[in-house]
């Protein structure tokens, strides 16, 4: 029987390491899986952040449609496990405007895990989605709004506002309850090597795993920059000129590490 696993842990949580990794590791674990990058399924995640932000009746539709189209537009597995991984298929990160929480991805990984099924009825679907702490979630989160947008909001003002949906747990147990599939919810703090439990839910062979390269960790803080940044986002208006800004700010803290 094939497996079919499905990553799409909220934003912040630990999701670009083995992002990035599954699209490096594709070749050697060709005989056994069947690995689609996050830019394999550009116009379903745009489907999901649209139905993460946009309150229109169609949008929901959209993701449904486009779901089907990815799941009917996959070959025959013959065995081999499939695995999804983009944080994307959550939506947009909470923090964005009119984005307080993870409720609106509440609906979206059951789109997909519905469309897969249907494709490939025999198939085992896992969905795996990383749960993390909300302090250190709520500092990540905001970290990354500052750097990549132009965030003017300071931390305790961002942990305020968004600290009552800050319980990734009681989110991702909200998405478990909606699907009819196993739901398995590893912690970040306690899952140093995330890349390994998605390959063990796809039945990799140990000796798959040990062959691949090795794990090298994105996204790493840089909270000697993060002040920084902010003063950016609130002096600088011209979107140009803000983002040379930061970039060159931020090879600066790169340098000085």
């Amino acid at each position: 029987m094939s497996r079919i696993v499905i990553h799409a842990s909220f934003h912040k949580t630990g999701t670009s390491t083995p992002q990035e990794w599954l699209g490096v590791a594709r070749g050697p674990l060709r005989p056994h899986t069947k690995i689609v990058p996050a830019r394999g399924i550009q116009a379903l995640l745009h489907a999901c952040r649209a139905c993460s932000t946009l309150p229109e009746p169609k949008s929901p539709a959209k993701l449904a449609a486009r779901a089907e189209a990815f799941a009917r537009g996959i070959a025959r597995l013959k065995g081999r496990a499939l695995i999804l991984s983009a944080d994307a298929l959550s939506g947009h990160p909470p923090g964005r405007p009119g984005i307080d929480s993870c409720a609106a991805g509440f609906a979206l990984p059951a789109e997909l895990t519905a469309a897969l099924a249907r494709r490939f009825p025999r198939a085992a679907i896992h969905v795996a989605l990383t749960t993390r702490a909300p302090g250190p979630w709520l500092r990540s989160a905001h970290r990354e709004h500052v750097r990549s947008a132009a965030m003017t909001e300071d931390a305790a003002g961002f942990a305020a506002r968004l600290r009552p949906g800050a319980d990734l747990s009681a989110a991702e147990a909200a998405v478990a309850a909606g699907l009819p599939h196993p739901v398995h919810r590893p912690p970040l703090e306690t899952t140093p090597d995330p890349r390994a439990a998605l390959l063990r839910l796809a039945g990799a062979p140990d000796t798959a795993r040990a062959a691949l390269p090795p794990l090298r960790h994105r996204n790493a803080a840089r909270p000697a920059a993060l002040d920084d940044l902010l003063h950016i986002n609130r002096t600088i208006s011209d979107r140009a000129a803000r983002r040379d800004a930061k970039t060159a700010r931020l090879r600066q803290a790169a340098g000085t590490r």
